[in-house]
This record gives C-alpha cells, sequence and structure tokens, in this order.
C-alpha cells in the first residue's frame, strides 16, 4: 500500500498528510512524500547533491572565452585549409560563401591563477576563480542547428520528446524539500533572440511530477500559483481534499499512475503558495551579497538575479537548478555581441561560486556552464580588423564545471592550432551526462524508463564517465 492510499483508507485525506509532511524535517521528506524516487539510495557513493546547469543558449565561441589560438590569430584572414576542414559539413549559412577567411580572437588572453588556464580578458571576473573551475575544451555533438542540439543537451536526444535532465533526476532522487520542486527553471530576460521551448524541461514519458517548473522574475513568479480572486486558502485546501478522494477511488478502478501524480501536482502547487513568495523575497539578503553578484542582482529576471536564486534554492536542496541565458548566437558582430553577453555572466558567474564555496554548499554542487555548440575559426560574412561573425561548429568546444567532486584547476582536451577540431581527450554530449550523474551517484545506464516497448535513459545507448575530470 502506498502512502497516498495509506491516509486516503484510514479517513486523513491529504490535508493531514500536508500537515505531517510540513511538520516534518526535510531529512525525512525525501524518503517519504509524493516526491521520492525511484532510488532509495544512488548506485554508488555522490560526491554531488544538486547541479545547477547555467546554460548559454545559442553557443558562445570557444575561441573568444576559454580555447587560445595565436597560431589562428597569426594567420586571420587566409583561407581555412582543406586539410583542416576534411570536407565537413557547413550549416547553409556559411556552405555558399565564396571563401572562408579565418579569424582569431580580437581579444586578449591571458594564464590565470596557480592551475595557468587562458582564460579570455572578456571574462575577468570568472578568471579570478580559474583554480575552481574543471575547463573541458574538447567537448563535441554531431548536431549542427539550435533547436536539435539543445534539445540534446537537455534530454539526451535531438529528438524532441524525450525526458529533461533535471527530470531525470528527480524521477531518480526525488526531492529533498517537500515545499518545492525537486526541478527548477530561470530564464534571462531581455536576451530572448530564439525560443527556448518548454519541452526542453519537459517530463517526456516520465511522470509529470518530474517536469522542471519556471520560475519567472516580477510580481507572478510561478503563472497561476496564486488562489482566485474570492477563493480562501482554507477553501482551496478542502477542494483538494475532497478531489483526492475521488482521485483516489479513480486510481483504484484505473491503476494509473498519472493519477497520482496530477494530485501530487495540486498538493506541491498548495505548498509553493507559501515557499514560492519566500524563495524569491532578497530584501534579507545583506548588502554583501548584492556587492558579490553586482548591481544586476537587485534586477529581477536577470542573470545576476536568476544566480542569486539559484544559491537560495541550493541552500533549500533544490535538486536540478536550470539557468537559461539566450543571446550567444553571434553570426554577424560577434565582438560587440559577445562582449555584451559575458558582461551579463561573468561577475554573477564568479559570484555565485564564490558564495555557494563560502557557505560549504560548492563540493555538494556541481555547476556545469556551456551551450550547445561551439563557433567556427573563419569568419562568416565580412571580415574587417575590428568585426566579423562565426557560424555553428559542432567539432570541438569549451564549457567548464565547478564542485560536485569534479577536478578544480584543471583543464582537458585539445583542439588543433586553429581551433577547428579535437587532438586530444574528446568529450560527447552523453559522456558529459554520464560524468554529471556519476558525481550524482547515479550509474547512467542503471536509471532507466521503459516506454514504448524499450528502456530509454539520459545517455541513450552510449556514453561513459569521464574519470579524468573526477577529483
Amino acid at each position: 500500500m502506498d502512502r497516498r492510499a495509506f491516509f486516503g483508507r484510514f479517513g486523513l485525506g491529504l490535508g493531514g498528510a500536508a500537515l505531517a509532511s510540513l511538520e516534518s524535517q526535510e531529512s525525512q521528506a525525501a524518503a517519504v512524500g509524493p516526491f521520492a524516487g525511484i532510488l532509495n539510495s544512488g548506485h554508488l557513493p555522490a560526491k554531488a547533491k544538486r547541479v545547477i546547469y547555467l546554460f548559454m543558449s545559442g553557443g558562445p565561441s570557444q575561441l573568444e572565452t576559454f580555447d587560445y589560438k595565436p597560431e589562428l590569430v597569426r594567420r586571420t584572414g587566409e583561407e581555412l585549409p582543406d586539410s583542416i576542414r576534411k570536407g565537413q559539413r557547413l550549416t547553409g549559412m556559411s556552405a555558399n560563401q565564396a571563401n572562408l577567411p579565418m579569424a582569431g580572437s580580437v581579444f586578449g588572453f591571458q594564464q590565470q591563477g596557480r592551475s595557468g588556464a587562458w582564460i579570455s580578458e572578456l571574462l575577468p571576473w570568472t578568471s579570478r576563480v580559474a583554480d575552481d573551475l574543471c575547463i573541458v575544451r574538447s567537448l563535441h555533438t554531431e548536431a549542427i542547428n539550435h533547436d536539435p542540439a539543445i534539445t540534446f543537451f537537455q534530454t539526451g536526444s535531438q529528438i524532441a520528446g524525450r525526458p529533461s535532465f533535471g527530470s531525470w533526476l528527480s524521477y531518480g532522487l526525488g526531492s529533498a524539500n517537500q515545499n518545492l520542486p525537486a526541478f527548477v527553471v530561470l530564464i534571462s530576460k531581455d536576451r530572448i533572440d530564439q525560443p527556448l521551448y518548454s519541452r526542453l524541461w519537459g517530463n517526456g514519458f516520465l511522470p509529470s511530477q518530474h517536469q522542471g517548473v519556471v520560475f519567472r522574475g516580477g510580481r507572478d513568479p510561478v503563472l497561476y500559483l496564486k488562489n482566485p480572486a474570492g477563493v480562501s486558502g482554507q477553501s482551496r485546501r478542502k477542494l483538494l481534499d475532497r478531489m483526492a478522494e475521488l482521485e483516489f477511488l479513480q486510481y483504484r478502478d484505473l491503476g494509473d499512475p498519472e493519477i497520482n501524480a496530477r494530485v501530487a501536482q495540486y498538493e506541491m502547487a498548495y505548498r509553493m503558495q507559501t515557499s514560492v513568495p519566500d524563495i524569491m523575497n532578497l530584501s534579507g539578503e545583506p548588502e554583501s551579497v548584492f556587492d558579490l553578484y553586482g548591481p544586476e542582482a537587485r534586477n529581477p529576471g536577470s542573470f545576476a538575479a536568476n544566480c542569486l536564486l539559484a544559491r537560495r534554492l541550493a541552500e533549500r536542496n533544490v535538486r536540478f537548478i536550470q539557468l537559461y541565458h539566450p543571446g550567444w548566437d553571434q553570426h554577424g558582430g560577434l565582438p560587440n555581441g559577445i562582449r555584451r553577453q559575458c558582461t551579463d555572466v561573468d561577475r554573477a558567474s564568479y559570484a555565485l561560486i564564490t558564495d555557494l564555496k563560502q557557505r560549504g554548499l560548492l563540493d555538494e554542487t556541481l555547476i556545469i556552464w556551456g551551450g550547445e555548440f561551439g563557433r567556427t575559426n573563419y569568419s562568416q560574412g565580412k571580415l574587417t580588423k575590428t568585426d566579423y561573425g562565426r557560424d555553428h561548429h559542432p567539432r570541438c568546444f569549451s564549457m567548464w564545471m565547478a564542485g560536485g567532486g569534479v577536478k578544480s584547476g584543471f583543464s582537458y582536451g585539445t583542439t588543433d592550432d586553429f581551433g577547428y577540431n579535437i587532438v586530444e581527450n574528446p568529450v560527447h554530449v552523453h559522456d558529459l551526462q554520464a560524468t554529471a550523474l556519476h558525481q550524482l551517484g547515479i550509474s547512467h545506464d542503471r536509471l532507466t524508463f521503459r516506454s514504448q516497448g524499450r528502456d530509454y535513459r539520459l545517455t541513450d545507448v552510449h556514453g561513459r564517465v569521464v574519470r579524468e575530470l573526477l577529483a
């Protein structure tokens, strides 16, 4: 007999269940509530308890951020050699160009910290925490266009409909806080140059309580959470209790687990009416915190404000916190565009690492920073001394991780002198996903769900744990 059936049969109803859960300690909540995972414990010892995924939507240029290529700078303007391209496909946006002039970065790089990591002058704040970063310069993907590439990183498949990363984690480990979702999504405002579909944080074929919940900046952080005019909290509580009794009867007759999932969603929404206003209220944060994150942290919906919210959610044991910062798709005017984007995220990323570290949370929080692919080493469109653009490039790109049991002050993977191909230690999208799950105590090939006659997993049919990245 499951928990819901027990309370239903003995007349306590979901009202009693909710009261009991609110009075229980959070350490007990993960084991019993409607968001308990299918794993009583992980498959192996966990180094991280949660993930904060800083997704730079649009594809940041590795050549302007973390992959220093002085030879490319010296040969700016020269035609991309056929021996480097090797007949690899291009997108339709640059495939018909008369020539492909190589474009070195106009921005300088310096070695930072004890680790000596090469980091662009565009990221002076991130450079301060170079010794906390695990930089991977050899990511690669099969996807060459935005929608399939983002979907691949977020769900493990280029085809829409699979569960997202956060949904898999919610399904496997459940929630460690009964009053907040296991999976929260935060999207930077004012930078939406391409759509971000809700299926990127959707549950796919997993039960619906595992989908991500979007928190927005402003007066109404979660849509449809407030009671309608004239409906009190007490009335809503009675409505949910009566509805749960009817749903229980339906579940007993039909056995459809989605019935329980729907009731669990109603209950979570009821709890969130109190917990969400509290989490979104930054008035109790000291001035030192706003000094750390910068003035934009006071601007609801900005990347800096979302990073501060991510720290607050991490303190409350939310399992998966997904931040999206769009605007990185610079096919033209790249120098000005990427300067703006880096200004948006640089200080806040540094602040998030520093804040978590000061609070003793970094070691148990895995931070991931990166986009869906990289950018070409040749210019899309006209190349000048001060301006150029870059097309999509899936062959090699850079990301970084921090905390969560990965090596700090470490760089992994090497690309050629032209920044076009990987020459050492390639890391596939599924390898990154497998490694992240491993740090959370999950074997990527054992967390599965049967749908339409086959077992699915986040890493589909392959992927390896990149043990060289682990501390």
